[in-house]
């Protein structure tokens, strides 16, 4: 049997798959089992920073399998132990824990609110409410969070202590905090799969400010947005808010499976022995991977980064059959006058891999992408869109 054989008849049917199968790439490009190539504009959904077979990250990952590649965190490991120092001192977060995903990351950020509030503010205060639209991974748990009805059809009950309100309807959100139960607020500055929509910054400034005045914890999910994804190191820095707690993957290890939950002084000694725990947390080969990315993610790369997003939606604005774009940084959503699907299998047809997100074409590619397959990507996206 082909791949495409041995995949429908061993593998889960979870997965939508395009029909091409990739075997190989470098940076940008990628190859086909064909020999096809194409300009990837998803960075396998915000997750190959610095493009496939990156060689900074080929020797840090190398160097890492030669020495040790897993030990259980029973004992002290340096690539763990240097990332968290990095992500500290680079957001002035106080404690990291770490996890192997998006969804994992969430998990830990909603524990350590229920433990803050229960010890500070009683056991009653136990809800995590959520913004409408958003989305926070598929575990049981971080699926109860998720603020998208539909993904919650097939698996009720669902976990209970979750609430979700409109993004701006601040006075919605203060009903739900009358009661004094609500322990955090857990939101995205830009709802990805929710359709790339970037909140509005006066919103999250009084968001923070009400939550402040409240006592009430501030939790930003940076799984997609963060790691220079936006054009800052995470997504809540362009907003001029501190949260209490952060919550990060994809992008991280740069390929590697390592989410990141970073802790404020105010929660960081909220865990303490055996309150929570991860097998492969930390590992030390997807500890150097993103010890890799973490230290090239500097303020002139992130600087690039926002040129490389203006030349992006430069090329894009006004194009005919393109509506608008959203999102912020190398995130951007586009809404077509023609289905999102069908620009989407157009572009891969003529070698450019986009993504889709609710009825927009979404783009993501890696973070050094070079500008000349950015601008031949763009003629590609404009054409389709214009058909």
């Amino acid at each position: 049997m082909n791949t495409f054989e041995l995949d429908k008849t061993y593998i889960a049917g979870t997965y939508k798959r395009f029909p091409i199968e990739i075997v190989s790439g470098k940076g940008s490009l990628v190859k086909d089992v064909n020999g096809k190539e194409y300009i990837d504009m998803g960075s396998g959904i915000a997750v190959t920073s610095f493009g496939i077979a990156d060689e900074e990250w080929i020797a840090a990952v190398e160097q890492q399998i030669h020495s040790v590649q897993h030990m259980s965190n029973l004992y002290y490991t340096a690539p763990c132990a240097r990332l968290a120092e990095a992500l500290c001192l680079k957001t002035g977060m106080a404690k990291v824990f770490f996890s192997n995903s998006g969804a994992e990351a969430n998990e830990c950020a909603i524990k350590a609110a229920r433990k803050w509030a229960a010890e500070n503010k009683g056991p009653a205060c136990s809800t995590i409410v959520t913004l409408e639209n958003s989305f926070h991974g598929r575990t049981l748990t971080t699926l109860s969070a998720t603020g998208q009805a539909h993904y919650h059809e097939l698996y009720q009950p669902l976990t209970p202590g979750f609430a979700s309100f409109p993004a701006g309807d601040l006075e919605a959100l203060k009903k739900l905090c009358s009661g004094g139960t609500v322990a955090a607020v857990l939101i995205e500055c830009v709802q990805g799969e929710g359709g790339v929509v970037a909140l509005d910054p006066g919103f999250v400034k009084e968001l923070d400010a009400f939550l402040k005045e409240q006592n009430i914890l501030l939790m930003v999910d940076e799984v997609q947005t963060g790691n220079g994804r936006t054009g800052s190191l995470y997504a809540y820095m362009q907003y001029g808010i501190r949260p209490d707690v952060v919550s990060t993957a994809k992008g991280l290890a740069g390929g590697l499976p390592m989410g990141a939950t970073l802790l404020s002084e105010k929660l960081a000694d909220i865990f303490s022995y055996g309150d929570h725990g991860s097998t492969f947390g930390g590992n030390p080969v997807a500890a150097a991977a993103a010890l890799s990315v973490v230290s090239r993610l500097t303020d002139d790369f992130l600087k690039d980064v926002t040129r490389k997003s203006e030349l992006l939606r430069g090329l894009l604005k006004d194009a005919p059959g393109i509506e608008a774009l959203t999102g912020l940084g190398l995130m951007v959503g586009i809404k077509t006058t023609r289905p999102a699907s069908e620009v989407i299998a157009d572009c891969m047809a003529n070698g450019v891999l986009c993504l889709a997100a609710k009825d927009k074409v979404r783009l993501l590619p890696a973070l050094n992408i070079p500008d000349d397959l950015l601008i031949k990507a763009a003629d590609v996206i404009k054409t389709a869109c214009a058909k």
